[in-house]
């Protein structure tokens, strides 16, 4: 069998039609989707987190920076959402154009990338809502041996997710609408309190790393160059950058849910652009101002942003905070669940994992059999696992994604160039080979030990396909079938 076999994108299309999904999305409630998965852990931990441990103030330039990268991944997406518009996104893209073997390998680290996401991010939920409420660490706290408050918002978004498309979004939106609200205080009140002696050095001097930390901590650029451990300075900067990339992640979760908008052509590239250029412009703001209330060498690891009005004084404006932080997190488990449950349909639709994973539910039109079982896996690792060190998986599996869709515009532009394509990514082949390279860079800066565990990762996918999926899938059965006379 042919593992570099493309999928018709007249197949993709005509399939999507009776895939018996509800089209039921605006480009409005897109973009609060993308908004809702987007603003999360990266505005409320990460910012502070790198900022003390490798950039300094000028964390500011690691969010720009990918920002930027995420913007020229969003631009490919934008142009392959619209002219494929399909459940399974950045893995029917590579079907389509790199092969079945690819394509596999997209699917795979999509599931990888949101599932350890809701996790993490289920964990962090679970940490914040019993500071807020006076809940038992035992029972809330990341030290618990099991973690019940992450368990429990996984199981009850996903009964949401499960119920409807619709009310995923109107649950996404309104949870959307407080924590925007939140980041927009941040930056008002904030300003008030900025000190400009926190901004100098902007770029604090690269210094070599701490003593004793392993070879594996590294980035894989540098082991490979055999560069000594540093932080902070330029090097840092990129560090940084490639680490709140994970900030970034979750908008290619639009792209799964072009079998539910209404006008998905025009609809989904103002979702994913959208989305994104409003993310962006809070992270920026918000890093800004983190960075000139406090010193970053006195930045609070748990909660940077609670802490820092706390300590300027405005406990009131801390407690808002965690109250944001409750919201934004819920939001982004939300988007993830019914991200997951997508790609799987997508993948088993295709023959490539089990049938029984793409069965839609009669009544609420949603792959309920998917999303249940990925919320399993993610209760499990959510209550049992104290998995916060592995939030450097889900930007390497983003980037990897986002590196296969960059190669995919122009190879669709060449095999299918009658394609209509109502957006189209500007400088075509060379703006998505730059987005390539720059999404390879980026994943380069992660450390030694992220990209082993990504290996790894890897290696059990393709046992699965090997053993299972390129036996079972749908185009292989149909590519053996006899000619008839």
């Amino acid at each position: 069998m042919n593992i570099l076999r493309t999928m018709p994108v007249e197949d993709i299309l005509t399939r999507g039609e009776r895939s018996g999904l509800v089209r039921r999305l605006t480009g409005k409630e897109l973009v609060g989707f993308g908004i809702g998965i987007i603003i999360g852990t990266g505005v409320f931990t990460l910012a502070g987190i790198e900022a003390k441990d490798h950039a300094g103030p000028a964390v500011v330039l690691s969010f720009i920076i990918g920002g930027i990268v995420a913007a020229l991944a969003a631009l490919a997406y934008a142009e392959l959402a619209s002219s494929v518009p399909t459940a399974g996104s950045a893995y029917t893209y590579a079907y389509a154009t790199l092969g079945e073997l690819f394509a596999w390998i997209i699917g795979w680290d999509l599931l990888l990338e949101f599932a350890l996401g809701a996790a993490v991010v289920s964990r962090s939920w679970s940490g914040y809502i019993a500071n807020l409420l006076g809940l038992p660490q035992a029972w809330f706290g990341e030290d618990a041996t099991v973690n019940v408050g992450a368990m429990l918002i996984i199981a009850a978004l996903t009964a949401v997710a499960v119920i409807g498309i619709r009310e995923s979004s109107w649950l996404t939106n309104a949870l959307v609408v407080v924590k925007v609200a939140v980041c927009v205080l941040v930056i008002v009140a904030g300003l008030f309190f900025v000190n400009g002696a926190n901004l100098d050095p902007f770029v604090p001097p690269a210094q070599p790393a701490e003593t004793g930390s392993s070879a594996l901590e590294q980035p894989l650029v540098s082991a490979l160059l055999g560069m000594e451990q540093s932080v902070y300075g330029f090097g840092g900067v990129l560090t940084a950058a490639a680490i709140v990339f994970f900030a970034y992640t979750g908008f290619e979760a639009l792209a799964n849910l072009g079998e539910e908008t209404k006008r998905p052509r025009r609809d989904l590239p103002v979702g994913l652009l959208g989305s994104l250029i409003v993310c962006t412009l809070l992270y920026v703001l918000v890093a800004f101002v983190l960075a000139a209330m406090v010193d970053y060498q006195q930045i609070d690891e748990g909660a940077p942003l609670a802490a820092a009005f706390q300590s300027v004084g405005q406990p009131w404006v801390a407690a808002l905070i965690s109250l944001g932080a409750v919201t934004g997190l819920t939001s982004v488990m939300m988007v993830e669940l019914v991200t997951i449950g997508r790609i799987g349909f997508a993948m088993s639709r295709d023959g490539l994992l089990p049938p029984k994973l793409s069965q839609v539910h009669p009544r609420w039109g949603t792959p309920h059999r998917m999303t249940i079982g990925g919320a399993v896996v993610i209760i499990l690792l959510a209550g049992f696992i104290p998995i916060s060190e592995l939030s450097d998986m889900v930007s390497i599996g983003a980037l990897s994604g986002f590196l296969i869709v960059a190669l995919a515009v122009p190879v669709l532009r060449r095999t299918k160039p009658d394609l209509p394509r109502p957006f189209r990514m500007p400088l075509s082949p060379v703006l998505p080979v730059i987005t390539a390279l720059a999404c390879l860079y980026l994943m380069s800066n992660l450390d030694v030990v992220t990209w082993l565990r990504f290996a790894v990762w890897l290696a059990l996918g393709l046992v699965i396909y090997f053993g299972y999926g390129r036996r079972h899938a749908h185009l292989g059965r149909r590519s053996v079938q006899p000619a008839e006379d």
